[in-house]
């Protein structure tokens, strides 16, 4: 039986909807774990990994009670740490974050039990969640594994009052040979793809076509074989290589009647990409079908009940694509 890991945070989200409703619940890594299970729980294996503080162990296990195919022995509370998280949106895609509680890191020995797992997920939603020791570990050891890797998390600084803001990934280079896909948002491609001197700093202005072409070459160089990045109801950029020419491919959004609440939103594609690779590891656009497809699925609802079936959701991406 396959095997995907998703790594990163179990947040206890305080959110504020765009609509101005109030909704508690666990984020980031439990959204590609449930709608990865609601898919195809019963045909995979989905391990989540990460952190959490003792008195929110039981809760966070309950919260995946039930969901077929989630192995939840590397979700673990020993050094008492989780992270806390408020989002304030302020339109359908911005949002204010404060950050209050901290995940200590996800290191090697968190990931070692699952050497040779067939896909690897990271989303990390801060800059030091997520050592870089950890990919390098897994490139060693798991090789034949396939390395997911989502920039929210080194684009992202919580500073001394636990305001989180956007940050430029200046050490990007280090970590991209230990990426085999790497997926963020036009924002954090803006934060990825920074000049080496500034006379002002003016981010109010898109990066381009051209500058997202160049930055994904530049990846691809480094050694990822695909770079994602996705431009919100547009639907995602698609780059990489084939026979050594830069394919480069716009894959539309999978379109929604109405957007309640894009809290996990990325996270759900990312999983998406991940079950995407898991069947084919060399399939870049169906596996993006997949990511749109559980993005889209999540703006649907305030609750888990948004994901579907794998019949459900293959037939959701046939009327979308063909």
């Amino acid at each position: 039986m396959k095997r995907i890991a998703i790594v990163g945070p179990i947040p206890r989200d305080h959110i504020v909807t765009h609509q101005g409703d109030l909704i508690q619940k666990w984020g980031c890594v439990t959204h590609p774990v449930i709608a990865l299970s609601v898919m195809a729980g019963d045909r995979i294996e989905i391990f989540p990994v990460s952190h959490v503080r003792r008195v929110d162990l039981d809760n966070v296990t309950e919260v995946f009670k039930g969901y077929q195919g989630v192995d939840l022995s590397q979700v673990t509370s020993k050094n008492d740490q989780g992270d806390i998280i408020s989002l304030r949106f302020v339109d359908v895609n911005n949002r204010l974050e404060r950050q209050t509680g901290f995940m200590d890191p996800i290191l090697p020995e968190d990931v070692e039990p699952l050497i040779g797992c067939d896909v690897f997920v990271f989303i990390p939603i801060s800059d030091y969640e997520i050592s870089l020791d950890t990919l390098k570990f897994l490139k060693k050891k798991s090789r034949n594994s396939v390395i997911i890797f989502d920039a929210h998390g080194p684009t992202t600084a919580c500073l001394f009052n636990g305001e989180r803001m956007r940050k430029f990934w200046v050490d990007r280079d280090q970590w991209l040979p230990y990426i085999d896909v790497l997926k963020m948002n036009i924002e954090e491609a803006q934060a990825s793809w920074f000049k080496k001197e500034y006379e002002r700093q003016d981010f109010s202005t898109e990066i381009s076509e051209a500058e997202m072409r160049e930055f994904a070459s530049h990846c691809l160089d480094q050694g990822v074989k695909c770079v994602y990045i996705t431009m919100d109801s547009r639907g995602c950029m698609v780059y990489f290589r084939q026979r050594g020419k830069l394919v480069e491919q716009m894959v539309p959004a999978v379109k929604v009647a109405q957007v309640i609440d894009t809290t996990g939103c990325g996270d759900s594609f990312a999983g998406g990409i991940g079950f995407g690779l898991l069947q084919d590891p060399k399939d870049y656009i169906q596996a993006v079908r997949y990511g749109n497809a559980l993005g889209a699925l999540r703006t649907q609802g305030k609750t888990f009940a948004v994901f579907k079936s794998l019949e459900e959701t293959n037939k959701l991406i046939q009327e979308t694509y063909f």
